[in-house]
Formats: C-alpha cells, structure tokens, sequence
C-alpha cells in the first residue's frame, strides 16, 4: 500500500536501530520524556470535501441551479455537512427561451421573483457559482426582462408541452417494449 502524506513528500526514514536503540516504529529516545510534540499541519485547499469548500463562497452573491430547473441568486450565509444553504436576499430567475411566445420571437425573456430568505436542501444542488458583481445588473444574453405574470405564464404552459411531448415520447418507446424508469407515468 502506498504511504500518502499531507505534503505529497516520500515518507520519513525509519528511525535506526542498533544495539541500546529504539525498535522499529519506536521515536528517539529524546522525544519519549519532555520532547514538543510536533505542530499540527495545515492542509493544502485541495484536501477540502465539497461541503468545506463553501468557506470561501460564504457572504457572497451565488447563481445557485437546483435539480428541478429553478435557478435561484443570493447572498450565501450559511452552510452545513450536507452543503444545506441558506441564501439571504434571494431572487428566482424564471427563463422563457425564445419562439416560446411567437415563431419569430428572437430573443428570450426573463423575469425575477423575490424570495427573500430560502433554504436550499443540498442534495438538489445541480450547479453553483459566484456572480461577478461587476454584471450582475446586465442582462442575460439573448434575454430581455418582461413582466412577471408573462413571464410565469409562459414558463407554465411551455412546461406543460414538454410534458405533454415526454409522455407521448414514452409512450411510444412502451408500445415497441421499451420499459423505461418512466413507463408506469405513460399508462396514467
């Protein structure tokens, strides 16, 4: 088995042995009575697990994506084992994407719903990452902001026809035998 060490350094010689010597495993005899204990080591941020890695991001302004589709900004505040969040000052940005409204509709359009304080399960994290304050007041490209109730309007009946257009999908996959995860909401 290979030696690892925090410092990617070959491990340590084996202390001597000889006769009036300690054995094999055994430190000096000068550290066994009054010898300082060594000082523990810092470790590189690459040894950090996911969770601990939000130290750097905490009080900063997030883009936070959840597995469900919503895309969620705010303010990290805090975080535990899990990566559970808590975003202060949070904003859902609910996207229509373009010919959503009409055929030749070009660009896309946008809206944001206040949250304010949300608590985000960890496990329904998709992506994540920190907003350059410097854009953040931009615009997203290819989108421009409308009003909410349009905007949320559209997102519904947009959501409906992709579901509609799924079912139909898995629908025919069952007919040709074809037993996908899903095959139980095709029959419903």
């Amino acid at each position: 088995m290979e030696h690892l060490s925090i410092n990617d350094q070959p491990p340590p010689p084996p202390f001597p042995q000889g006769p009036g010597q300690p054995g094999p495993g055994m430190p000096p005899p000068g550290l066994l009575g009054g010898g300082r204990p060594p000082q523990p080591q810092q470790l590189p941020a690459q040894m950090f697990t996911t969770a601990a890695q939000l130290l750097d991001l905490t009080d900063k302004k997030l883009m936070v994506a959840l597995r469900d589709g919503r895309k969620l900004t705010g303010i990290l505040r805090s975080w535990d084992q899990f990566a559970n969040l808590v975003l202060q000052q949070t904003k859902e940005r609910i996207f229509v994407p373009p010919g959503t409204q009409s055929p030749t509709q070009t660009r896309g359009l946008y809206a944001d719903v206040d949250r304010g304080l949300f608590v985000v399960r960890g496990e329904n994290v998709l992506l994540m990452g920190e907003i350059d304050l410097d854009r953040d007041d931009d615009p997203p490209p290819g989108y421009d902001p409308a009003d909410l109730e349009l905007v949320q309007t559209l997102a519904k009946q947009k959501k409906a026809e992709e579901k509609a257009k799924e079912k139909r999908k898995i629908k025919k996959l069952s007919t040709i035998g074809f037993e996908g995860e899903n095959v139980g909401e095709a029959l419903l």
